[in-house]
């Protein structure tokens, strides 16, 4: 056989956005070897893609892998939507260092995965301590996509300064203790992390019972403490993640700061999110109109993160991350045992305090606070599904938020509703997703396992640009679009993949336009063995994707995952920054110590 695949008669996307054109791609040992209108030969697999797209795997750079990576390293949500690379270690949060106990406080309740699945896990599964050992472990296990990662600011500040001082409100790290983390950015950098997550958001709190419902670690650091840490970033090249305070929102001009290249270098630095919340209509505009002021006139390069859907979220009663907001949500959902939660609820005073911070306009807030705007899902009460709490209010005669926590009194986590965070107007979300400073992303895939579910994000946004199209109203030709998801993203953070051309690792997607549904839409529910049984939220559509390949392996056929993902290596690896560059530097470090252990 002449080669391993062969791929017939597509519609080829180069991920560059240069014109598409119908032809053939061959693919020998795992790399691209001829794309050309017509290519001659026999293959052990040929494709017949009359009909199809054929386009560079698609990049999801910000997830929250890190634990399930270790229960299915074959990640097979992702890969079955042509999902070939991702990227872990996001919004401050890491597994590479630290204790299992103290990596699974931080990690679990931010990111709404039970703890009492990560802990197990990690106490089972962590036998690395330092950034070298992780990567090392990552390139061992039978990887499903490719992965990269962040270092995790969290679980460095932690793991130098000790959980409970990192923890701890005016404790600065002394000078050996940001000595330790500079080491320990250095030694991730030398390893081919892809730079440093933080997380300014006083939201996300910690899990456990010894420091629960604090916010994490990196809250806690003065933005000296992160300047210090992006010097290294800046002079490495490499990219810096950050979480503003989206409630207050007034700090994202700290990340603006520290990305301006006026008399030192510019800092690549990536934030979220550019979104067209409910809460407030003119902020993205706002937003989107500081960066480009930023990255042109001020000589930055900053990034929103945007997801390319409407944002959607489900809740079990008051068990959802927005309510962390504000404070009488937090007290809720401080209280693990769901007893004490119910008094809690049912007490006067706290009632009293929920509406008072429920209503009051004037605290800053992500999430929109009407109950106009929500739908019962499920509940042991039939009769309360598919209806809104303010319509149940109404009948009750009731304020809405007295009628909310009520039936979440009554029925606990066993009563689901269902509301939209923001992105439900066409003409904003197709400003967001054409916006030159914008990265199509922020899946927040493997976290919000009942929330949330953007593991499709680049189907959904290429449903959106092909419906425009055939609406006669186009705003991203397929080209760009596909570029947006595969090239783009991968150059900007600096990982070998996301293109069609020849010697590139043959990452590809066949994919039915036709496919791009209303089912890509369509939320389900499914068992997640590898955690215990319990349900996550997914969008699947088999109709969608016709093959994956990964390094040339094939990965999905029809829509299913094959049932080697995540059994067998060759697939997935973990992908360094500048891959090339680093192998090249890496290679001239090993013979500089070689040579001077001879002498």
């Amino acid at each position: 056989m002449k080669y391993d695949v062969l791929i017939k008669k597509g519609r080829i996307f180069d991920g560059e956005g240069n014109g598409s054109f119908i032809g053939d791609v061959a693919v020998l040992d795992g790399k691209i070897v001829e794309i050309s209108k017509s290519i001659s030969g026999d293959a052990k697999k040929i494709y017949d893609a009359k009909g199809l797209w054929v386009t560079p795997g698609f990049i999801d750079f910000h997830t929250h892998y890190d634990a399930e990576i270790e229960a299915s390293p074959g990640l097979k949500e992702s890969v079955m939507h042509g999902v070939t690379t991702i990227t872990m270690g996001s919004c401050s949060l890491s597994l590479c260092i630290g204790s299992p106990e103290d990596l699974a406080d931080m990690f679990s309740r931010v990111e709404a995965i039970p703890r009492e699945q990560v802990l197990p896990l990690l106490q089972k599964k962590k036998t690395w301590n330092s950034m070298k050992e992780y990567a090392d472990h990552l390139n061992s296990l039978p990887l499903g996509p490719n992965v990269s990662t962040f270092l995790g600011h969290s679980a460095i500040r932690a793991y130098s300064m000790g959980l409970e001082r990192s923890l701890s409100y005016g404790v600065k790290p002394t000078e050996q203790e940001m000595i330790q983390m500079e080491k320990l950015l250095q030694e991730a950098i030398d390893c081919g992390y892809l730079g440093l997550s933080i997380n300014t958001l006083t939201w996300d709190k910690m899990d456990g019972s010894r420091f629960r419902s604090k916010p994490l670690p990196s809250t806690f650091a003065k933005w000296s403490e992160i300047s210090r840490l992006n010097k290294i970033v800046r002079r490495e090249d490499r990219i810096f993640q950050g979480v503003p305070n989206v409630s207050t929102k007034y700090n994202v001009l700290l990340f603006f700061k520290e990305s301006l290249g006026i008399f030192r270098k510019k800092l690549k630095t990536t934030i979220i999110s550019l979104m067209d919340p409910r809460s407030n209509r003119t902020i993205y505009k706002l937003v989107a109109f500081l960066t480009r002021i930023v990255n042109t006139i001020l000589k930055g390069d900053v990034r929103l993160q945007a997801v390319p859907a409407v944002f959607d979220l489900y809740a079990d009663g008051v068990d959802v991350v927005v309510f962390e907001e504000f404070g009488a949500g937090t007290a809720a959902i401080h209280l693990a045992d769901l007893a004490e939660r119910r008094k809690l609820l049912l007490d006067k005073g706290y009632r009293k305090w929920f509406r008072r911070q429920w209503t009051n306009w004037f605290l800053p807030r992500v999430f929109h606070r009407d109950f106009n705007e929500s739908k019962i899902v499920e509940c042991p009460d039939q009769k309360l599904v598919g209806r809104s709490f303010s319509e149940l209010a109404k009948e009750r005669k009731q304020h809405v938020v007295e009628t909310f926590l009520d039936l979440c009194a009554e029925y606990g986590n066993d009563i689901r509703w269902y509301t939209v965070i923001g992105n439900d107007r066409k003409g904003p979300l197709k400003y967001i997703v054409s916006h030159p400073d914008v990265l199509i992303g922020f899946s927040d895939a493997g976290a919000h396992l009942r929330g949330m579910a953007h593991y499709n994000f680049p189907l959904r946004f290429l449903k959106l640009v092909r419906d425009a199209e055939l609406e006669g109203k186009p705003f991203l030709t397929a080209e760009k679009a596909v570029w947006r998801v595969t090239g783009e993203i991968a150059d900007w953070f600096g990982l070998d993949t996301g293109k069609l051309k020849v010697g590139a690792q043959a990452d590809i997607v066949l994919l039915n336009p036709n496919g791009l549904n209303e089912k890509v839409e369509t939320i389900q529910e499914t068992s997640m063995p590898e955690f215990g049984g319990m349900v996550r939220l997914v969008r699947r559509n088999e109709e969608a994707i016709r093959a994956v390949l990964i390094n040339g392996k094939i990965a999905v056929e029809n829509g299913t995952v094959l049932p080697e993902i995540g059994k067998e290596s060759g697939f997935g690896r973990f992908m360094a920054y500048k891959e090339k560059d680093y192998l090249y530097s890496s290679a001239k470090t090993q013979k500089r110590e070689a040579v001077g252990s001879v002498a």
